[in-house]
């Protein structure tokens, strides 16, 4: 064993499991941003191989806050999800561990000359030793949570000291914070330095009833030791005075609680006509406490913002201020792909405004205590937030939750989390952690929990999965993950239900994603039982790589684009980017936005599932519209209203919202009158914010409600006209198209597909290089018959092309027969290319973003057109991207008038990009494509589902796509 003269190394602390800190002091909710010094900035820096290793040689700088592993430090970061990423046994360490020497001079003001001095470190991955002057003060463990250690005793106020910061990476605590997410090391949230009087407030519990009634409870603390005589606390809320509750300190010295160095006090008022928060309506108010001497001079202050609320379980219902809810969540790391795990308050709005915009009303904090600042914004902006604990221990779950070693660091987690968080309104559930089985240590943080705080309830996918009726666990909420739909609507109806059932991971958003959204959130609507979900997740963990060395891009690299594309020179890293041995590859990147925070398809698709405005229906003369809010009338919307119709005509007209409660809805007359002639017949109501909002200005578009208001006319068959041209293959030959139509059954395949096995399932079957042969070509009154047979797979697939020449054009009508073999392949379809210059499509169908058959509630239809490069979504890892589903006719165009125009027997699945699906399926990253000059062009008899099954259920089977025989037509000509 290496010695050393600093007892923090010779404690090895880092594989100490028992040891969750040394001389840190107790977690509190009392706020210290007032007159604290910032250490952010540059700090002398020296990665050290191992925490032993001795601290020598140059110095380099670190910024702070900020993971070393994006800044050229040489320790790159890693991506594991389940797999720990060195081989050792808990609660053992790898030899090699790099740790992070920070160090820094600190001006200590003379002014706080005897006052007590605190150092805070906003957060250290994965165990903090702190010495100040080469003295040693302290430990911390605890990735996600601030630690504040007393230095009254060591500087000199008027003087100047050195701070030192020693960061292990690995340790015993990282067994307990195996997460989904890239493996950081250093300091990665704020370092301040403050001070109070000796006199100080030691923590501040506030609870806030929706009947107004408040109640404060605060403890204080003398750092001399003893309390002075005569202290007392004054509060107001908004201006209102609180009173000191002379009852409860009548009752405590009755039960002879009164002590000599701890005082508590109870400030309590009643608020009249309160305005009670919720997510809709996140109504704050200014609380401040101030403890005085018995002089009355002020020695210590502490401001909070306050919601008034209540969250209670009745049954097998959530309820926030007695109202059920419905929790339409996702799950939030910490993460930006220049700084890694540091993100700024300004980012941290950005996410959450962003997230309100498109229907979010709750955030799980996956899978730890998340920055501060998301808390104050989630009060602020309103989110149900499910706190939880930086526990998971994936790789050794069951080892470790009953492993008596471990059980201090599982309670610490948990009460310091509630310690910090507990004033916040916005957290209305805690979560034990995530994925770490189920042992005693659950039951003791649980215990904990519910003696400290009983306003909240607790909850832990690791108990409730075990039975979801159970009552005597550690979880009071049944929160599965990625159970099926079904699974749950019959849990619901089986008369065993006795909690509320929101899944605390749905709907994994990998890639393509998100398939039967829709239909998940019509079951949950429908279902009495069932509350939601969160989906996995916000964010596309991709980091932002430079390409010259393969490094991340750090804090100073270029900005970012916000269209989902990395900047020029620049790619997104995922699992094994940075040489990782062990990795997941590219599970990191399954959230709802692209690295840059720009918006994937499927946030449109909940947008829409989470409208709080909806056309319920259509009835003589009118629609029917639904307020679909919790708590708010419809007096912050504004609407217009569009009319559609298949022959190009599009109307608009003013919209005004009707006046309801939520939950209500009411009859509106037609804005227009229908024309007679026009065909199929569409109804859109565009709502937008008609005041500004703290997370949106006035216009934002919140959702586009849609009815049909008169069905398709059939599609008449033009006559024969003309020629048709074929080579000796019976492939059309046409001015406009550089590869002619022939059969495809293959995608470039998701994420899903990948995962799930399906796409191993069709290359086994040689759908990616399947053969065309001509059987027959005929021609008949003008009419081209071509027989053909696709050969390489484990049966053939026999194709029939009719071609009819018509006036501007040609017919193809098409029939393909699938064998039995072939019991579930990707779409049956057509394929051509075109000739370059043609750069903007036009469609009347659905959009104007990304649609499929199973996530299509979110795009409208309707007249739309885009540039062929908006078309593709680009998805970290290259894949079948730019369906739209639901298109009726399109036309291809360029700058010049002309183009290739395409119409539809019925409504069809339609793709145009610049990729084959052969090039998407052969490239990792997006800067190993090359876009084509002309235009890849796919029309779909029917296309696959796209489900979730990277982790999670696969689409319904009412998506999939059959063997038999599949017919479809469609005209090709020039527009």
């Amino acid at each position: 064993m290496t010695t050393s003269p600093d007892p923090l190394i010779a404690l090895r602390p880092w594989e100490a499991p028992e040891l969750t800190s040394w001389n840190r002091l107790p977690m509190n909710a009392v706020d210290r941003r007032a007159g604290a010094i910032p250490l952010d900035g540059d700090w002398r820096f020296q990665l050290l191989p191992a925490p032993d290793a001795p601290v020598g040689g140059a110095w380099s700088t670190a910024y702070v806050p900020g993971a070393w592993t994006v800044q050229d430090s040489g320790d790159l970061p890693q991506y594991t999800n389940v797999t720990m990423p060195f081989p050792d046994i808990p609660p053992h360490s790898p030899a090699a561990n790099p740790t992070g020497v920070y160090e820094r001079e600190v001006d200590v003001p003379a002014g706080w000359a005897g006052r007590r001095i605190v150092l805070q470190a906003g957060a250290a991955e994965s165990v903090l030793l702190v010495h100040v002057d080469g003295r040693p003060v302290g430990v911390s463990k605890d990735s996600h949570l601030s630690a504040e250690f007393d230095l009254t005793a060591l500087v000199r106020p008027g003087a100047r000291t050195t701070v030192r910061l020693t960061v292990v990476k690995w340790s015993d605590a990282s067994h307990i914070e195996d997460q989904d997410q890239w493996w950081h090391g250093g300091l990665t949230r704020s370092v301040l330095l403050y001070a109070t009087d000796p006199l100080h407030l030691a923590d501040v519990t506030v609870r806030a009833r929706r009947d107004g009634e408040l109640r404060v409870d605060c403890q204080v603390r003398d750092a001399r030791g003893t309390l002075p005589a005569g202290w007392y606390l004054t509060g107001d809320l908004d201006g209102l005075p609180l009173a000191q509750d002379a009852e409860f300190d009548r009752l405590n010295a009755e039960d002879e609680r009164v002590s000599t160095f701890l005082g508590e006090a109870r400030l309590t008022t009643t608020v009249p006509e309160v305005r009670p928060w919720t997510a809709e309506t996140p109504h704050l108010y200014a609380l401040t406490i101030r403890l005085h001497r018995a002089d009355g001079t002020i020695a210590d202050t502490s401001r909070h913002r306050v919601g008034f609320r209540d969250v209670k379980i009745v049954g097998r219902d959530l309820l926030v201020n007695g109202e059920r809810i419905y929790i339409r969540g996702v799950n939030r790391h910490d993460f930006h792909p220049s700084t890694g795990r540091t993100v700024s308050p300004e980012d941290m709005r950005a996410d959450l405004t962003l997230l309100k915009r498109f229907g979010f009303n709750a955030i799980r904090t996956a899978h730890y205590p998340n920055d501060p600042a998301l808390y104050d914004l989630a009060d602020e902006l309103g989110f149900y937030v499910v706190d939880e604990a930086d526990i998971e221990s994936h790789d050794h779950a069951h080892e470790i939750a009953d492993d008596p070693r471990y059980v201090n660091a599982f309670v610490d987690r948990v009460s310091r989390m509630v310690l910090r968080d507990k004033n916040h309104p916005s957290v209305v559930i805690w979560s034990l952690g995530n994925e770490s089985d189920y042992g005693a240590h659950h039951d003791a943080a649980a215990g904990w929990v519910r003696h400290h705080d009983p306003t909240r309830p607790l909850q832990y996918e690791g108990a409730a999965k075990l039975d979801w009726a159970a009552t005597d666990d550690a979880s009071d909420i049944a929160c599965p993950m990625y159970a099926p739909i079904e699974e749950c609507v019959a849990h619901a109806r089986s008369g065993r239900q006795t909690r509320p059932l929101i899944q605390c991971e749905y709907s994994h958003a990998m890639g393509n994603s998100n398939g039967t959204l829709a239909d998940f959130w019509s079951a949950v609507e429908s279902t009495p039982g069932l509350q939601g979900g969160f989906i996995w997740e916000f964010w596309d963990h991709g980091i932002l790589q430079r390409l010259s060395d393969g490094r991340p891009a750090g804090r100073t690299g270029p900005a970012l684009r916000g269209d989902g594309v990395a900047p020029p020179g620049h790619r997104w890293a995922y699992g094994g980017d940075f040489g990782e041995r062990v990795h997941d590859g590219p599970f990191i990147a399954d959230g709802v936005v692209l690295p840059d925070r720009a918006p994937k398809p499927a946030l449109y698709e909940h947008r829409e599932i989470a409208a709080p405005v909806r056309i319920e229906g259509v009835e003589q003369g009118g629609v029917v519209i639904g307020n679909h809010q919790h708590f708010r009338t419809l007096d912050w919307l504004k609407g217009e209203w569009r009319l559609d119709l298949a022959d190009g005509t599009t109307l608009y007209a003013p919209a005004d919202l009707p006046d309801l409660r939520p939950g209500r809805t009411a009859a509106v007359p037609l804005p227009f009158e229908l024309p007679q002639e026009g065909g199929e017949a569409w109804l859109t109501l565009r709502v937008t914010v008609a005041e500004a909002q703290p997370w949106a200005p006035s216009g934002t578009e919140l959702c586009v409600p849609q009815v049909r208001l008169r069905g398709p006319s059939p599609v008449p068959v033009p006559p024969v006209s003309g020629a048709v041209q074929v080579d000796a293959e019976g492939l059309l030959r046409h001015p406009l198209l550089t590869a002619p139509p022939t059969l495809t059954l293959w995608r470039a395949p998701t994420d899903n597909d990948e995962i799930g096995g399906m796409a191993d399932r069709w290359r086994d079957w040689g759908l990616n290089a399947l053969s065309r042969k001509v059987v027959s070509v005929r021609e008949e009154a003008g009419r081209i018959t071509v027989e053909a047979v696709y050969t390489g797979g484990p049966a053939d697939v026999r194709h029939r092309q009719v071609l009819t020449p018509v006036a501007g054009g040609v017919r193809i009508e098409e029939e393909a027969e699938l064998p039995a073999e072939f019991g579930d392949v990707a779409r049956v379809g057509t394929v051509f290319e075109t000739v370059a210059g043609l750069d903007r499509l036009e469609w009347f169908g659905q959009g104007p973003w990304e649609s499929y058959p199973d996530r299509a509630a979110g795009a409208p239809v309707g007249h739309h057109a885009l540039l062929v490069e908006e078309l593709f979504t680009p998805y970290l890892r290259p894949q079948e991207s730019g369906g739209r589903h639901g298109v009726r006719h399109f036309t291809l165009a360029g700058p010049e008038s002309g183009g290739v125009r395409v119409t539809l027997d019925e409504p069809r699945q339609v793709s145009v990009t610049r990729y084959r699906a052969g090039d998407l399926t052969a490239a990792a990253h997006h800067d190993e494509l090359v876009p084509r000059q002309g235009c890849v062009v796919h029309v779909d008899a029917a296309h696959r589902g796209l489900g979730t099954a990277s982790c999670g259920p696969d689409t319904s089977p009412g998506y999939l796509v059959a063997p038999g025989v599949h017919r479809w037509s469609w005209v090709l000509g020039e527009g």
